[in-house]
């Protein structure tokens, strides 16, 4: 991991300031709009990063000008301190039009957990469907290591390093045909059906195999080699498929996490659910992907209930009772597309039956509406803790189950200051590994993430602010929600 050993003193010592007007929200430091693409290239001899440092100049140009006392030198988490308060001011019910996407890691957060999800180190996994099933409980070490092989293929297929995916076929189907399958199998709530799909996975690995060497062997670029590739991905996706079985049996039955009984009144999630989400412009207009014309978008959501069963429970409840359909986008920005606000006047959802329920543990909002708790879990733990963010907890720089480091990761929207402020407004952010260097994420901790778009997050790059959800259905699960 890259690691920088010191910044310039001047920037440091800019930081003070910019920190103070930070925090007592002063519009200078709040209210620039110079776009990052048009910042400087700033090179330091000792500071390699040109990215950081163009970041620091969008946070810094403000207090240039400022005549500044000759400090002492302090630690580079000085600036680390500065990152929550901006971020928190980026993701707050109804958003200035004017602010700016905020970077998401300058300063180092190191994830502790080992497991790709946590983001750490230089290989961060980017794989919606991937970080799901490294967030399924009860998994054994023998199945990691098999999806490790398998999942690999695909980075290296769209690399088009056919040589190491075929290592990888190679190394699981060594998996599939030993003792290790047999030991996978019998981890399942069911064996027999396990080693059938076990079976159907080394037969799509097979194909795969198959496919790889044919684009071994012919043109680059050629018609042959695009078609040999087309059905490359087409195996590999069922193996995966076939994994995600494999391992969702591995969950105990009846598997449900354990959540305080003050919010007995919050709908919550046993396991998981899908949402699917139809978007459409007004007048028609079509959405444009990289050239190409769609008269409506459509994405697929998972929501993760063993990991956010409170928050998940809260958005499936949502969708089931028709608040966000007809919903307009209220931002989108660059940075995060988002929505859930019904009204002007009204922040969040209002249960028209709070009246005759006994008030929550955590209040009601301003407008009566429904307070969701901040609901964080950390990888290795049995239940979220609630109600504080990760550094609140004293676990700051420890890697969630489910990281902010996918396009299309699902989080839940509060207010700067309020742990158990959040509602019904919820975003999609726009991941950007350029932005949000591996193991330096600051969202994850402070905002529960909660599910991911598996499909169809390529819309996100075209949806605006006033476009449409003309639909939004759950289409499994719902039967999983419980009070």
């Amino acid at each position: 991991k890259k690691r920088h050993k010191s910044i310039p003193q001047h920037s440091i010592h800019t930081l003070i300031i910019l920190k103070s007007l930070a925090s007592s929200h002063n519009p200078i430091a709040a209210n620039s709009t110079t776009p990052l693409h048009f910042l400087p290239r700033i090179r330091h001899p000792r500071v390699k990063d040109r990215l950081t440092m163009r970041l620091l100049f969008l946070l810094l140009a403000p207090a240039l000008s400022y005549n500044l006392p000759s400090l002492p030198p302090i630690p580079q988490r000085a600036a680390n301190a500065l990152l929550p308060a901006f971020l928190s001011a980026s993701l707050v019910f109804s958003p200035p039009a004017n602010v700016i996407p905020l970077p998401t890691g300058l300063g180092p957060q190191p994830a502790l957990a080992k497991e790709l999800a946590s983001g750490s180190g230089s290989r961060v996994n980017k794989d919606a469907e991937s970080l799901l099933r490294y967030g399924l409980p009860g998994v054994t070490k023998e199945a990691r290591q098999l999806q490790a092989a398998v999942e690999g293929t695909k980075g290296d297929l769209a690399s088009k390093r056919f040589s190491a995916a075929r290592d990888g076929v190679k190394k699981a189907q060594s998996m599939l045909s030993g003792k290790t399958s047999d030991k996978i199998a019998a981890a399942t709530s069911d064996p027999s059906a396990a080693k059938k799909d076990l079976a159907s996975m080394s037969a799509s690995l097979q194909s795969l195999d198959d496919s790889l060497a044919t684009a071994q062997n012919v043109d680059r670029g050629s018609e042959q080699e695009r078609a040999a590739i087309d059905k490359a991905y087409a195996s590999q996706a069922s193996a995966a498929d076939m994994l995600n079985k494999v391992e969702e049996a591995m969950v105990p039955k009846n598997y449900k996490v354990e959540v305080p009984a003050e919010y007995g009144n919050l709908p919550k999630l046993q396991g998981r659910a899908v949402v699917e989400m139809t978007f459409k412009k007004e007048g028609g207009k079509p959405f444009d992907i990289e050239g190409t014309n769609f008269p409506e978008a459509k994405m697929k959501m998972v929501l993760d209930g063993y990991s956010s069963p409170v928050t998940a429970g809260n958005f499936v409840d949502l969708v089931s009772k028709g608040f966000y359909t007809n919903m307009k986008v209220q931002r989108s920005d660059g940075f995060v597309v988002q929505t859930g606000k019904p009204s002007d006047s009204v922040e969040g959802y209002v249960d028209p039956a709070a009246a005759d329920k006994p008030v929550p543990s955590i209040g009601r909002g301003k407008s009566g509406e429904r307070l969701v708790p901040l609901e964080i879990m950390v990888k290795g733990d049995k239940a979220p803790f609630y109600e504080e963010s990760i550094e609140d907890n004293g676990r700051g720089g420890q890697a969630t189950v489910l990281p902010f480091s996918s396009y299309g990761a699902m989080g839940w929207a509060r207010e700067e200051y309020e742990a158990n402020s959040g509602s019904s407004q919820f975003f999609w952010l726009l991941f950007d590994s350029d932005l949000t260097p591996a193991g330096k994420n600051v969202l994850d901790g402070r905002y529960p993430c909660f599910g991911y778009v598996v499909e169809g997050a390529d819309f996100l790059r075209d949806i605006k602010e006033g476009d449409e959800i003309v639909s939004a259905k759950v289409t499994k699960g719902k039967d999983q929600l419980y009070y």
